[in-house]
C-alpha cells in the first residue's frame, strides 16, 4: 500500500481541516502529522480505498479506512481521544 499522492491528499481537504483543528499536531507536509518529534498520522491509498495510519498509543500504527464521512468521523474521534489522553510528548 503506497502513501497517498498529493492529488489524493488534496481531495481530503475537509478531513484535513478537522484533523488540524484537533490541536497539538504539526503537519510537516500535507497529510503527514507529527505529535512532537514522532510521526503520528499519515495516509495511504490502494485499489481498496483510502486509509489513515495513526499512532493512537504512540507506539504502533492503527489503520482506519477514510472513504466515507462515517469513517472519517471515526478517525477524527479517535485522534481527538488520543490527543486528549496524552499528557505530554518529549
Amino acid at each position: 500500500m503506497k502513501h497517498a499522492s498529493p492529488a489524493t491528499i488534496a481531495k481530503l481537504g475537509l478531513l484535513l481541516v478537522r484533523i488540524r483543528n484537533a490541536g497539538r499536531l504539526t503537519e510537516r507536509k500535507p497529510g503527514t502529522f507529527y505529535l512532537g518529534p514522532k510521526a503520528f498520522l499519515h495516509f495511504h491509498e490502494d485499489p481498496a480505498g483510502l486509509f489513515a495510519d495513526v499512532k493512537l498509543d504512540l507506539a504502533g500504527f492503527t489503520r482506519f479506512a477514510v472513504n466515507t464521512r462515517a469513517e472519517q468521523d471515526a478517525l477524527v474521534h479517535a485522534v481527538s481521544q488520543a490527543l486528549s489522553s496524552q499528557c505530554s510528548v518529549r
